[in-house]
């Protein structure tokens, strides 16, 4: 049986073009998803449509993808982290 810390993030590395990495709580990264959602509605997948709100969409996203094309050459991925102090 896995370890539950296995399923446990502190924040996550966002990528995205011509941008440094970046470190984002969860609440920030729900956030930013929540924005792109909002501004690209007419072309989203049958997965994400099926939810009735953007911010379902965007949990819905967050929980189970690491990237999202938004537009053909720009995309956002995303890796939960777990920091410790050493």
């Amino acid at each position: 049986m896995p370890d539950a810390i296995m399923f446990q993030e502190d924040a996550y590395m966002v990528l995205e073009p011509d941008q440094p990495e970046q470190f984002m709580s969860s609440e920030e990264l729900l956030s930013k998803l929540t924005k792109i959602l909002a501004s690209c509605q007419g072309d989203l997948s049958r997965d994400l449509l099926r939810f009735p709100t953007i911010a379902a969409q965007a949990e819905y996203l967050m929980n189970t993808s690491c990237e999202f094309d938004i537009t053909p050459g720009q995309y956002i991925h995303w890796y939960a982290v777990r920091l410790e102090k050493s």
